[in-house]
C-alpha cells in the first residue's frame, strides 16, 4: 500500500525554524519526484517545493526561496523540508505527494498540485508570537 506520512509540524515564533519529514511506505521513494504543498484556511492548496528523483533538480515557490530547503535521504525513504526564517504567512497544513514520475511538474517554479498523487494527511505549521 502506497502511503506518505508527514511529520515535524508545530508552533513556532516568527523567524524560527522547523524541519518537516515526508516518510514513504509501500514503495521506494527514489523512483518519484516529491513535492511539498501547503493549504491555509480558506485558500487553495499551493505548491511550495519539489525535488526530482535524482536530486539534480530542486524547485521553490518565490515566497519561500532562500528560506526553505528540500532534500531527500533515499536510504531512509524520507524527504525533508527545512524551513528557516518562518513568517506568519507560512502558517498552513503542509502536505507531501509524489509526482507521476521522476521529474517535478512545476509552473513556473511551483509544483502544480493536480499533477501529484498520494497526498499524506498533512502536518500543521503555525507561525505566531
Amino acid at each position: 500500500q502506497v502511503q506518505l506520512v508527514e511529520s515535524g509540524g508545530g508552533l513556532v515564533q516568527p523567524g524560527g525554524s522547523l524541519r518537516l519529514s515526508c516518510t514513504a511506505s509501500g514503495f521506494p521513494l527514489n523512483v518519484y519526484a516529491i513535492g511539498w504543498f501547503r493549504q491555509a484556511p480558506g485558500k487553495e492548496r499551493e505548491g511550495v517545493s519539489c525535488i526530482s528523483s535524482s536530486e539534480d533538480s530542486t524547485y521553490y515557490a518565490d515566497s519561500v526561496k532562500g528560506r526553505f530547503t528540500i532534500s531527500r535521504d533515499d536510504a531512509k525513504n524520507i524527504v525533508y523540508l527545512q524551513m528557516n526564517g518562518l513568517k506568519p504567512e507560512d502558517t498552513a497544513v503542509y502536505y507531501c505527494a509524489t509526482s507521476l514520475d521522476s521529474l517535478c511538474v512545476v509552473y513556473p517554479t511551483e509544483p502544480v498540485p493536480l499533477n501529484y498523487d498520494y497526498y499524506g494527511q498533512g502536518t500543521q505549521v503555525t507561525v505566531s508570537s
